[in-house]
């Protein structure tokens, strides 16, 4: 693959995988099996199937842990079922952008209406979609210079193959029916999955249904005589993936108005806003250029009611230039340009919208909803009426994939998606945002009101306070946000990106060869303590048993143990598996056998494996190599902090994969997401402000009253609210059970200490609460860790009429809670040791 998948995609095709290899023996057109994945939109289907088809095709892509097991089948025949031509272009052009393994020249094959085979070619890949399979359609009769019809194909094919003939269903749910009283229907999808004795064509053996919606399908399935197997893509993994945007902002009056090209040009003008900081953005960056495309849903009419030159003007005005033609494009259902005035709006495909370089307004009506995916699509003007808001809704739903597929750090307005609708109120606002969380479709963290949802700048005068932050290296920690990893793996990783990124160019090499020393010393420790002539025993020699039975009696009357020696293949087989278990993707087995190139090779890989597979070897490896990675991301941390965002959230990612939670540097962005209400209370001197220079929330009355107090020091300057959950917020690890947990302390508190500021945090918690033993400890914890970066660190609670400070960077407080072992405890040392 040319790009690095997902946590949640590789648990896709590890599913994907146990799926196949549990429906391949058994695929027969008697026998039929189907595979339903069922994938959010914006989850990357596309990209998961591509990756199983390189597995199936060629090899599993080195991301990808799948043990030996797995048997590809380069002669099988993987056929696209999609219900739009366009759909099975974007397709085609996805999976030659994603493979760089399989996919040559003619290998990617489009079924057109000259198509005449007897049967499908091994190897390949081939798309076809519903409307060439009508009745009427000439690939389906046979005559007039053709020899096969496509049903003939589809079946020599199926009974040819069955086990190596996968037919992909993409979003299943179209042309499914609804109940389980449909098994005669006569769908063209329904005659994959039931047959049709009329045309001929046989049941699919193999069906892998793809879809954010696979309800019908399934139901259709429960109707009928195939196994069944699911494979569900969790939409919170996609979520915390970065994929999809983080905020849906809907923009409409506050009172009933005619201005509707009045909020288009503020709908321009936010898109021109928009396209400026993505420029700036991709240009620091050194991204490739990011083009947002303004939307316009016009009104139906011949060709519409909508003032096409009125809009087209509002825009130019809106941004302060003229569009020039190419600029602009329809996707009406009439496919001819459309003359306005002395203007012609040229037609795009919908599928073709995101490929476009030159497209920046699009208009529409309501063709966007299929075919169309397009992440540059980040502002919408709809100038249809409130009565469309569940169509408004699905539409919006298509709209939330990220550009770069991953979350913008810096800069949060580039996490926004915004909607205009001039024609809607507030009640009819609330019908969109319910209509789009109940819908299908994955729906972005926040949904809601553009009065609400705000961006923060930083406020000005801070400067030299966010300068004191970055100085401080202040840390925060991404609790359950990434997979962990083996510190084997985790190594060699950050030694690799060190040498790729120009930081340290001997890294990787240093990591190899420590890996290489590293399985020589424990071959070395293995053979001292006697385990590894145990180890050698069990790989290389099998006990087998021979139990005589005579035919008088059908009993045994006698045995025979002997031994004998395993194969080469198997010593093989299990030295590839250790390859996996020390690295996947990093050939440490590999590194090992070739430094030892001169030895007896069965010798040197029986040495890798018996390191592989011993618990105590592997626990030194992976301890020396967390000492390392440790090492050479503190080394580097500096160095880390200067790279483009990208590649700095790479080692972030890395640093976040251990087992047990670790720190990474708690980086202060330029703008922050916040929701707040206008006639919230305002707030002096937070860190981040809006364009009025005013900070407006609601407090508790516990945090209002400590930040009351805070406010009154002499050395008071600046503070953050920490929100929970947000990407830019201070998170500190706490376990529960055993299981580690986020916690968001709720404030920061900047303070001035001579001619430096110092940073405390603040937990004002409610001594009710089940947690406050847990929070406690984790707390404590983060002080012992990092309390050096912070001045104060304390757990606050009211008592009395005052408020109460637990001061987590005194090691006499540490070490009583530490010993705490319930919430009564917690409670008698606040009575003993806490302050006002």
């Amino acid at each position: 693959m040319k790009i690095t998948l997902f946590d949640f995609q590789k648990d896709a095709l590890q599913n994907l995988r146990k799926r196949l290899m549990l429906a391949r023996p058994a695929a027969s057109p008697e026998a039929p099996q189907a595979i339903t994945l069922s994938a959010p939109t914006g989850s990357g289907k596309t990209i998961i199937m591509t990756a199983l088809f390189e597995a199936i095709l060629d090899q599993p892509d080195d991301q990808l842990d799948w043990p030996t097991d797995w048997q590809p089948q380069p002669d099988a025949v993987i056929l696209w079922v999609s219900d739009m031509p366009e759909l099975n272009e974007q397709t085609k052009l996805k999976i030659e952008r994603q493979s760089d393994k399989v996919y040559r020249v003619g290998q990617l094959e489009m079924i057109t209406t000259s198509f005449d085979e007897e049967r499908l070619s091994g190897g390949r890949i081939y798309f076809i979609n519903t409307q060439k399979l009508a009745s009427d359609r000439l690939l389906t009769t046979v005559g007039d210079g053709r020899t096969y019809s496509i049903w003939t194909t589809l079946t020599n094919t199926a009974r040819a193959i069955p086990d190596r003939f996968y037919v992909v269903i993409d979003e299943a749910h179209r042309g499914m029916t609804s109940g389980k009283g449909a098994a005669t229907a006569q769908t063209i999808i329904q005659q994959f999955i039931k047959g049709n004795p009329a045309t001929g064509l046989v049941k699919m053996p193999l069906i892998i249904g793809v879809s954010a919606t696979p309800k019908r399908f399934n139901e259709l399935l429960a109707d009928t005589d195939h196994t069944q197997h699911k494979v569900p893509v969790p939409v919170e993994d996609v979520k915390l993936s970065g994929l999809i945007k983080e905020r849906v902002l809907i923009h409409h009056p506050a009172n009933p108005t005619n201005a509707e090209m009045g909020i288009l040009e503020e709908a321009a003008r936010r898109w021109q806003v928009m396209t400026e900081q993505w420029e700036t953005y991709c240009s620091a960056e050194g991204e490739r250029p990011v083009r947002p495309i303004l939307v316009i849903q016009i009104e139906d009419g011949t060709p519409t009611r909508t003032n096409l030159s009125d809009a087209i003007k509002a825009v130019e005005d809106g941004i302060g230039r003229p569009l020039r033609d190419a600029e602009l494009a329809h996707a009406l259902m009439d496919k001819g340009g459309l003359k306005e005035g002395t203007r012609v709006i040229r037609y795009i495909d919908p599928s073709r919208i995101d490929d476009d370089p030159d497209v920046s307004v699009v208009f529409f009506k309501m063709a966007l909803s299929t075919g169309w995916d397009c992440p540059r699509a980040e502002v919408m003007m709809s100038f249809r009426s409130a009565q469309d808001h569940t169509y408004i809704a699905q539409l919006l739903g298509r709209m939330v994939r990220t550009p770069l597929a991953r979350r913008v750090e810096s800069t949060a307005e580039l996490n926004d998606v915004h909607l205009y609708l001039p024609h809607f109120n507030a009640e009819a606002v609330k019908q969109v945002i319910t209509a789009l969380q109940t819908s299908d479709d994955i729906v972005p963290a926040e949904t809601g009101d553009g009065i609400q949802l705000v961006t923060l700048n930083r406020r000005a005068g801070t400067e030299s306070i966010f300068a004191a932050i970055e100085s401080a290296e202040l840390v925060t920690y991404k609790v359950n946000t990434v997979r962990a990893q083996s510190d084997i793996k985790r190594y060699q990783a950050i030694a690799m990106g060190l040498t790729r990124d120009g930081i340290d160019p001997n890294s990787w090499d240093t990591a190899k060869a420590d890996a290489v020393t590293w399985i020589g010393e424990q071959v070395v420790a293995l053979k001292a303590s006697g385990d590894f002539e145990k180890g050698r025993k069990s790989l290389t020699q099998v006990g087998l048993r021979t139990v005589m039975v005579t035919g008088v009696t059908g009993m045994a009357e006698g045995q025979e143990d002997y031994v004998v020696d395993v194969s080469d293949l198997d010593v093989d087989r299990q030295f590839e598996e250790a390859g996996r278990a020390l690295g996947q993707g990093y050939g440490l087995h590999q590194l090992y056998r070739k430094a030892h190139a001169s030895r007896d090779g069965q010798e040197v890989k029986l040495e890798t494996i018996i390191v592989a597979t011993s618990a105590a070897a592997r626990a030194a490896l992976e301890s020396k190599s967390r000492t390392k990675f440790e090492n050479l991301f503190d080394a580097h941390r500096s160095a880390i902090r200067e790279l483009p965002e990208q590649a700095r959230a790479g080692y972030d990612k890395l640093k976040s994969a251990s087992v047990t939670p670790e720190s990474v540097p708690w980086r202060f962005q330029d703008s922050i997401d916040f929701r707040r209400d206008p006639k919230e209370p305002v707030w002096e001197k937070h860190l981040y402000v809006e364009t009025d220079g005013i900070f407006r929330t609601t407090l508790t009355s516990w945090e209002a009253g400590v930040l009351l107090d805070e406010m009154k020091r002499d050395d008071f300057a600046a503070w953050l609210r920490n929100v929970d959950r947000k990407s830019w917020s201070l998170e500190v690890p706490y376990q529960v059970d055993g299981i580690w947990k986020p916690m968001h302390p709720d404030m920061l508190i900047a303070r001035k200490v001579g001619s430096d500021f110092v940073f405390d945090v603040l937990e004002p918690h409610d001594d009710s609460r089940a947690d406050n033993l847990d929070k406690a400890q984790g707390l404590a914890q983060f002080a012992e860790m990092h309390g050096d970066k912070f001045g104060r660190i304390q757990l606050i609670r009211k008592m009395g009429a005052s408020f109460m400070r637990l001061e987590m960077n005194k090691t006499a407080v540490r070490e009583r809670v530490r010993q705490a072992a319930s919430n009564t405890t917690i409670d008698s040392i606040f009575d003993a040791l806490a302050q006002p």
